[in-house]
């Protein structure tokens, strides 16, 4: 394993082509569209990493701060500091034709694009680079990848955490530290275009989490909080307030109609939407806005919810948070289990065919060690296959030192238990690593997860179009709404109990509240697709891990596609009062309109 911090120390020369921009935020709670900026920190790099300007504020958005016991941040303290509006003009100024560095920065892009919005501006930061995903294309030997710990690992000091400036400034050091790794390693960094898709369906009702719990169908003793209400087709009143209304009295209001649905409101049901059409299917009341409005002015109070107890083997340990550099990862999902014979190791494979590299995987994947698909800081040996000479990345496993394996190497330790003599014999506990249909128990306590998918890193110009997506899925394996569908046009499922960030070129990740997952589903599949006419023969293996704060659950490696187009990569699913995951691996020769349709999805519904 590369000793990262002794091939970054060196003088630092940041990549050319960007204005470099890092950047952090603190906010009054987690979604854009209704929670506030608080706090705003920018610094501009120069080339050798020094910073040529800074800018750094308060905001006062007038709001509920939130969560004060994190960012100390008072409605007293806010109250003399400039609104947002004040300071849109000069941040504007600092991040035009800037690259937006952030750690998690699909979220600090987010709330500021969102902030700008509200000002009557666009954010100018056309591109964005997220730290947590650099972090992971390099492997850090990292437990998890909190900004405190990579603090921790390049020895960088954090003065006041959660203090947009002090954190901007040592995510600068982390950024600038990493940056110089990856250049080193020749790994590309993981630079997205901010602006992403355009929607090619019509604009929807921005959902608002309902308190309350859902009483069922309408019946004639009128609506009740909690009741979900899908509107189809023209409205007299904007379909936006419409909505608002009822929101503002307590009625879940979707986009999408589902056997939950209690009311679907069409002024005009001869029409035959596809929401209309499901609500007959299903015998969901169908009433008009005009009848709306008069149930509107009595609605009968609800139940709250209450929190989903899932009930799970306790955690033993968390790491700890004193030592330098930062601890090993612990194995989180297999705890006093006995390790596999290369259990630890991360093993690069140069050269040979397609099937030659799927069956050394598949052999490396079952003597517990994990294929790596770049040459990364984790990467503890090389495995040389026929044609390995003409692998640029031969020359960087010499320079490093690194131990070079046979395939004989490889069938010996599959056949007669055999460590290599001249393999390192040193290896450390870590997660799992799932072979194709292999299932685990995800560990207790935690509940929020992320689903962190990857692929190889190739030069810029020359990436793999890929979707990742996560079908919601009930007892029956099928959506029960299309709102079910997590996707690139449709990112965030119930405000973010499920949702897809797009981290880097070749990183994308599905993060799950499986505490506020509703009882309905009992599955949630994580799948992938190449746009065009591209394969997973084309594309190559493909790296999963699921993480939480804590640390990595497993891992696994699929890379048996040859002409497939999409992939069904892993599931999580309820079994017995806990939550397990299982690495799948099943591919499909179609598109991602038809594993969509195949899971229920209406691509071609009408509004």
């Amino acid at each position: 394993m590369i000793d990262t911090r002794a091939h970054a120390n060196g003088p630092a020369t940041l990549p050319r082509g960007h204005r470099w921009v890092v950047v952090d935020v603190e906010t009054s709670g987690l979604r854009p569209n209704a929670h506030r900026v608080l706090s705003v920190a920018a610094l501009v790099l120069r080339e050798d990493g020094s910073v040529e300007r800074e800018f750094s504020t308060l905001v006062n958005a007038d709001c509920d701060p939130g969560p004060v016991h994190i960012h100390n941040l008072t409605r007293e303290r806010l109250a003399g500091a400039p609104r947002f509006t004040d300071i849109a003009g000069e941040l504007a100024d600092i991040l035009d034709g800037g690259t937006l560095v952030a750690h998690n920065a699909s979220f600090d892009y987010g709330f500021l694009d969102a902030e700008f919005r509200r000002s009557g501006r666009s954010i100018p930061a056309e591109q964005r680079l997220c730290t947590l995903a650099l972090s992971r294309r390099l492997e850090l030997d990292v437990p998890n990848f909190k900004l405190a710990t990579l603090a921790q690992h390049w020895q960088v000091q954090q003065l006041q955490a959660h203090d947009a400036y002090d954190d901007a400034r040592v995510l600068s050091e982390v950024f600038v530290r990493s940056a110089t790794l990856a250049e080193n390693l020749q790994l590309p960094l993981p630079v997205v275009n901010c602006r992403g898709r355009k929607s090619v369906y019509p604009d929807s009702v921005q959902r608002v989490p309902c308190q309350w719990k859902n009483p069922g169908r309408l019946t004639e003793a009128g609506l009740v909080q909690g009741m979900k209400v899908v509107i189809s087709g023209a409205t007299t009143t904007p379909r936006p307030t419409l909505a608002h209304r009822m929101t503002e009295a307590g009625l879940d209001v979707l986009n999408s109609a589902s056997r939950q649905t209690s009311v679907v409101v069409c002024n005009d049901p001869g029409v035959q939407t596809a929401k209309v059409r499901k609500a007959m299917a299903e015998g969901i009341p169908v009433i008009t806005e005009q009848q709306l409005e008069a149930l509107l002015e009595r609605v009968a109070p609800g139940e709250p919810k209450a929190a989903t107890v899932i009930d799970i083997v306790p955690q033993q340990e968390t790491p700890p948070t004193t030592a330098t550099p930062a601890p090993a990862p612990k194995n989180l999902a297999l705890q006093g289990t006995k390790p596999k014979l290369w259990s630890g190791r991360r093993v690069l494979l140069l050269g040979g065919t397609h099937l030659e590299a799927v069956l050394m995987r598949s052999r490396i994947a079952q003597l517990g060690a994990r294929p790596s698909l770049n040459f990364t800081a984790a990467v503890t040996d090389a495995l040389l296959l026929e044609g390995a000479d003409a692998d640029k990345r031969l020359s960087r496993v010499h320079d490093r030192q690194l131990p070079v394996l046979t395939p004989d190497d490889v069938n010996a330790a599959i056949e007669m238990g055999v460590v290599p003599p001249h393999m390192r014999t040193e290896s450390r506990l870590t997660a799992p690593v799932l072979s194709q249909g292999e299932v685990i128990d995800l560990p207790a306590k935690t509940t929020r997860w992320s689903v962190n998918v990857a692929w190889k890193a190739e030069a810029t110009g020359d990436e793999f179009d890929v979707d990742i997506v996560a079908f919601l899925l009930d007892g029956n394996e099928r959506v029960d709404t299309d709102e079910d569908f997590v996707f690139y046009n449709n990112p965030a499922y119930d405000d973010g109990v499920v949702e897809l960030t797009v981290d880097g070129s070749s990183e994308q990740s599905v993060r799950l509240d499986l505490a506020s997952i509703p009882a309905e589903c009992e599955r949630i599949a994580i799948a992938a697709a190449i746009d065009g006419d591209r394969t997973f023969g084309d594309l190559g293996a493909i790296s999963i891990s699921v993480d939480s704060e804590s640390g990595t659950a497993a891992t696994a490696v699929l890379d048996a596609g040859t002409t497939e187009r999409t992939m069904v990569l892993a599931e999580i699913y309820r079994r017995s009062g806990k939550w397990r995951l299982r690495a799948v691996g099943q591919g499909y020769d179609d598109d991602l309109a038809a594993l969509a349709v195949r899971y229920g999805v209406e691509v071609e519904g009408s509004d």
